[in-house]
């Protein structure tokens, strides 16, 4: 037989694209179209509803960037249309080809109930089936002109990320609005010939069942009537019917099709304008549900649910109607998909706490997965974290986007710090938006690892991020893949029935052992320092709010636990830890409402705290220590006066209760006070560090705090991305504008350091050495003007240590210094939280922050045959895309340098760094709430239940990497105590010895003990 592929495969293609798809819509009759454009931001549907509309004709220019205009389509169906399926058909004059992010749509009734959204895929609204003659047809149409900010593939700057700076011109030009016959002959010949083409190009040349195909579809071509393809549409889809049924093979690998429809809660649009994307989503998505029985959807963030609740009550009623039906499934556990690396350890227990409480309240299901696709890495720390809050697997697919190294599992278990394993899937298809095309099937059989061990995986299918989630289209290539030879076999079902067939099938799964690092993305650790800065610092300032409500709830007579403030200040920050805001991978828009949330959570919880302490009443200045480690410290007083002060964890004492150590001494540019010495360079680097409780061990290598500035020009994902080549081409900042002595006093040294460099940027560091520590502090403020620079903080120590440890939630890892294989080479920077330690046996360093995350790890061999290990901080960057003036401007923050430290210093200092002791007026000093005998049981939250009862919760966790054995005690009467899950259910009873309770942690082990008062 001759071989006629080519002659075949570009007829097929040609009379699919130009002769049968255009024939989808037998009619048409168009519109009558009215507009109005809202002035400002998005109105009430009642205020659209009563404005004063003008004509508007097609091929007219409409929508300013982040506009509404509101559209009247009126119209009547035809006489003669009775008993067909008929359709309005919207096109706003989409572009490109994104399916999502940007022009979109909701369709009203004129009562005001949303209908169904218009997308660029799914421009359809149903009118009838079949349709009544002469019905008539008025909507309302609120049309959301987003910009495209990925037009011109993130490859310049672009000022329309913010409506500030956008512009008013407008950006599309309406095509389309019809009444229309939907052919369902050709529509479905349509989708026939596209399953059978894509299936056919993906099989292997010698495939006798490619060629199979490719004749069917070469008759079928013969069958059509070009001057009539409607007509002969139905023999067309019969002739193809016989290639269509053929079974797959008994060994087919099985994908579990899950509907889905990833939305960022913001990204490259602002909050408010998710809001709106989900009502169109997820009206969309009950439509098709009414459609398709077999349809099942899962959908996660639970602050997207509360947003459609608050705000479309329709669509609310129909998310709760489909979930009972079982075609809606709410999964993910958390309140939004988070960042998977930089929410701190209470703050990713609260985003697993509050997202499965909300489920459990407003569906009455309890969440077994977390579901997240799109993080840019995955913290160790989430195994533990995910059972205790009764997960049984986890879900991501975004570990596919490495860029060295390939992970050598999609079906695995997944082993935390502290030894708990949790059963994990990545989709081998290698996306969250799959739409069953041939390509995509033979991928994810490509791509799946567990070849010979287990048989299926999972694919979320369904345009996302203002896409309209899962269409008509895609159920229907999933009912044709049901059971086609050649292809994968596609079951659409809950994601629960998936783990729960694949754990079945593969319970002896390969195990991988640690965080789950992501080989690019890396800038997000640094990106948009703002915006980390008011994570961190909320976080902190929620568990001080907390302690000290907890405190006067307990001792305070009248005082009022802020059950509900807290609450709403807790998802506040939540929401804001979503994986494109904390990154700083959002547009300008985004992060600039972040500093004001920030700001304002800042303020609340200040007066929150200044409310509890002032409740223990007046009468004298007190200290409170908010951390979970006892502090001898100095302090500033309300004047401004450095004072020393003893302070015992969770507790409060008087300013000046000890006698100071040894004083401060300062010469010159040198600062000692007893247990190090550091002298300041002319050029305003640290010269030497001398540990005088070492002998006077000289600690650094060479020069410390040296800060260099770096070109910073990743190839792609300019806020996403840090590149290795970075690291070629910098500029050491040498040059200080001055050197000079600020503070010389018993209690404390400081010399302050001012550079300036660059495009008129300016730094000035305060090098701080206090009485009583060995802790020296940068207080560092940054005027920053640069463009496409990144600034690191390095201190390179005199120690050879096999591996670095950083501070991640409620625990550390350990990464290796060197870079033996391409894994460790890869890690090139990488995150942690409050602190880094290195060591070598003996001895030991913590570099500590109070913002940062982002740092690299390095160490060389001297020529005298010694090891320097240097740490750098990530301290600031500038890139330009997607918000041309991220990072730009004032950063204020501190980090530190801690010699001799041990886990256990760097631990308690790193707390202490970000909980600075606060002085105020109080009288009483009432016992802490509670203190632990015995070391590494470190207390991570004290705060009342949830459920209001009164009862006292603590978490904790051992802090160290080992064992810990301790009695937990408490400045209230003991009645009993119990262990509990996240969620404060009881797991079991808490035996009480002699008024405490007795606490034994494997290493790294969380434990949340609920107290109930005598």
């Amino acid at each position: 037989m001759h071989d006629e592929r080519r002659r075949i495969e570009e007829r097929v293609q040609r009379l699919h694209d130009q002769r049968i798809k255009t024939a989808i819509y037998a009619a048409t009759v168009p519109l009558e179209v009215e507009a109005w454009q809202a002035p400002g931001e998005p109105v009430p549907f009642a205020e659209a509803a009563g404005a004063s509309y003008a004509p508007f004709a097609m091929g007219t220019p409409w929508g300013p960037p982040w506009g509404t205009t509101w559209f009247r389509m009126r119209g009547q169906v035809p006489s003669e249309w009775a008993g067909r399926r008929v359709e309005a058909v919207i096109d706003l004059g989409f572009v490109g080809d994104w399916p999502g992010n940007q022009a979109e749509a909701l369709v009203h009734l004129t009562d005001g109930r949303p209908l169904k959204a218009v997308n660029p895929l799914n421009q359809y609204v149903p009118i009838a089936n079949p349709a009544v003659g002469g019905e008539e047809i008025d909507y309302l149409v609120e049309a959301a002109s987003n910009p495209d900010i990925l037009a011109n593939d993130f490859a310049a700057p672009t000022p329309l990320g913010d409506v500030l700076t956008a512009g008013d011109k407008p950006l599309y030009t309406f095509q389309r609005a019809d009444i229309a016959i939907l052919d369902e002959d050709v529509w479905h010949l349509d989708l026939d010939i596209q399953v059978l083409r894509e299936l056919m190009l993906e099989l292997g040349e010698h495939d006798p069942r490619r060629h199979e195909i490719m004749h069917a579809l070469d008759r079928a071509m013969d069958l059509l009537d070009l001057d009539d393809i409607s007509g002969s549409a139905a023999s067309v889809r019969e002739l193809l019917q016989p290639a269509l049924a053929k079974p797959a093979h008994a060994s087919a690998h099985i994908v579990s099709g899950v509907g889905h429809a990833h939305i960022d809660s913001a990204w490259l649009w602002p909050i408010r304008e998710t809001k709106r994307k989900t009502s169109r989503t997820f009206s969309n998505v009950t439509s098709l549900a009414d459609e398709y029985e077999e349809f099942v959807f899962a959908c996660s963030q639970a602050q997207q649910y509360e947003w459609v609740r608050d705000n479309y009550p329709h669509v609310w009623a129909r998310i709760q109607e489909s979930v009972k039906k079982g075609q809606w499934a709410p999964v993910g556990g958390m309140w939004v998909e988070a960042d998977g690396n930089l929410p701190g350890g209470e703050a990713l227990a609260r985003q697993l706490i509050h997202g499965k409480r909300f489920f459990i309240e407003h569906f009455g299901i309890e969440t077994k997965g977390v579901w997240l696709p799109d993080s840019f890495g995955y913290t160790a720390a989430y195994p533990q974290l995910a059972r205790l809050a009764g997960n049984e697997w986890f879900l991501t697919q975004k570990i596919s986007w490495n860029q060295t190294n390939r992970f050598p599992h999609h079906t695995f278990w997944w082993e935390g710090i502290d030894g708990t394993r949790i059963f994990t899937h990545f989709p081998p298809v290698d996306t969250y938006n799959a739409r069953f095309s041939g390509e995509e099937m033979a991928r994810a059989v490509r791509n799946y690892q567990e070849k010979g061990g287990a048989t299926r995986s999972l694919a979320p299918f369904g345009w996302g991020d203002g896409g309209g989630g899962p269409t008509r289209e895609i159920m229907e290539r999933a009912r044709r893949l049901k059971d086609l030879e050649g292809s994968a076999r596609v079951e659409v079902e809950h994601p629960d029935a998936f783990f729960a067939k694949a754990r079945e099938e593969y319970p002896d799964a390969p195990v991988w052992v640690g965080e789950l690092y992501l080989e690019l993305h890396r800038a997000t650790y640094t990106s948009q320092a703002r915006t980390k800065q008011g994570n961190r610092r909320s976080e902190h300032r929620l568990r001080e709010a907390e302690l000290w409500a907890t405190t006067a709830a307990l001792h305070a007579p009248g005082y009022a636990y802020p059950y509900a403030k807290l609450d709403r200040l807790w998802k506040t920050v939540l929401l804001h830890q979503f994986h494109d805001i904390l990154p700083g991978s959002s547009i300008a828009w985004v992060h600039r409402e972040a500093e004001a949330e920030y700001a304002r959570v800042a303020q609340e919880l200040e007066e929150l705290t200044a409310e509890a302490v002032a409740a223990l009443g007046a009468g004298g200045t007190r200290v409170f220590n908010t951390s979970p480690f006892d502090r001898a410290e100095v302090i500033r007083t309300a004047a401004g006066a450095p004072a020393y002060a003893e302070v015992p964890a969770n507790g409060s004492a008087p300013v000046a209760v000890a006698d100071p150590p040894q004083p401060v001494t300062v010469s010159g540019r040198v600062l000692d006070n007893g247990l190090v010495r550091v002298e300041v360079a002319e050029d305003g680097t640290v010269a030497s560090v001398r540990d005088l409780r070492a002998g006077g061990r000289e600690v650094l290598a060479d020069k410390g705090n040296l800060l260099r500035l770096h070109t910073d020009l990743p190839n792609y994902w300019d806020a996403w991305d840090v590149d290795k080549h970075y690291r070629n081409r910098y500029t050491d900042l040498l040059d200080a504008d001055s050197v000079t002595v600020v503070e010389e006093d018993p209690l404390l040294g400081a010399i302050r350091v001012e550079r300036s460099f660059g495009k008129g940027s300016k730094i000035t560091q305060t090098i701080t050495l206090r009485a009583g520590s060995p802790r020296i502090d940068f207080e560092t403020d940054i005027d920053w003007h640069e463009a496409e620079k990144f600034l690191k903080a390095g201190f390179p120590v005199d120690i050879r240590a096999p591996y670095s440890s950083a501070e991640i939630q409620f625990g550390h890892i350990q990464r290796p210094t060197h870079t033996n294989t391409s894994w460790e080479a890869a890690r090139f920077e990488v995150s942690g939280h409050r602190w880094v330690h290195i060591a070598e046996p003996g001895y030991g360093v913590a570099v500590i922050n109070d913002s940062t995350y982002g740092h690299d790890v390095s160490r060389t061999v001297r020529d005298d045959g010694g090891t320097t290990t240097t740490v750098r901080l990530s301290l600031v960057r500038a890139p330009r895309v997607p918000d041309p003036g991220a990072d730009q401007g004032r950063h204020r923050f501190t980090y530190s340098l801690l010699p001799g430290a041990t886990i256990d210093d760097a631990v308690a200092e790193g707390y202490a760094l970000n909980l600075p002791l606060r002085v105020a007026e109080a009288a009483g000093a009432p016992e802490p709430v509670v203190s632990v005998d015995g070391e590494g049981v470190t207390v991570e939250a004290v705060k009342l239940a949830d459920d209001e009862s009164g009862d006292v919760v603590v978490r904790l966790y051992e802090s160290r990497g080992g064992r810990a054995e301790g009695v937990l005690r408490t400045g209230f009467p003991l009645a009993g105590a119990q262990v509990t899950d996240l969620l404060e259910r009881p797991l079991e009873d808490a035996e009480l010895v002699d008024g405490g309770v007795p606490v034994a942690l494997r290493p790294f082990q969380i434990v949340t003990l609920r107290l109930r008062r005598g």
